[in-house]
């Protein structure tokens, strides 16, 4: 019993301390916007920081009309993912260039993180560096 316990124990701090690795800031492949990645219970989300066109951008691509007035700070980006093996799967990224979202995945590259959206088998993936 103490050793099933002991191995579920280690099991959760290991999740834990690779959620760790991926939370904090991250700085955009274009290097214009910056953005929190957080853990709530088991999911990872992040949202916009910074941009470096200012606070007050507007989503003026999102396909929902009625949010083209919104400012992209604060804009929750990434969405949903849950770890599955050496990734965070599963969720979503938004992206306010086109005003689309896409299915996502993350996960650590060294000390760089990857970041993939997709649809269907299409899929484009950017490198993000720590902040």
């Amino acid at each position: 019993m103490k050793k099933l316990l002991f191995s579920m124990a280690l099991t959760l701090l290991s999740a834990n301390g690779f959620a760790q690795e991926i939370l904090g800031k991250w700085l955009t492949e274009a290097g214009d916007a910056q953005v929190e990645i957080y853990q709530e219970g088991n999911t990872l989300n992040g949202k916009i920081i910074w941009l470096e066109k200012g606070p007050d951008t507007k989503d003026s691509h999102n396909s929902d009309k009625s949010l083209r007035n919104r400012n992209l700070m604060g804009v929750h980006i990434l969405s949903g993912l849950t770890k599955k093996k050496d990734r965070w799967e599963g969720g979503k990224i938004y992206n306010p260039k086109n005003g689309k979202t896409y299915k996502c995945s993350i996960w650590m590259d060294g000390k760089d993180l990857k970041v993939r959206g997709y649809v269907g088998f299409l899929h484009e993936t950017q490198t993000w560096k720590r902040k």
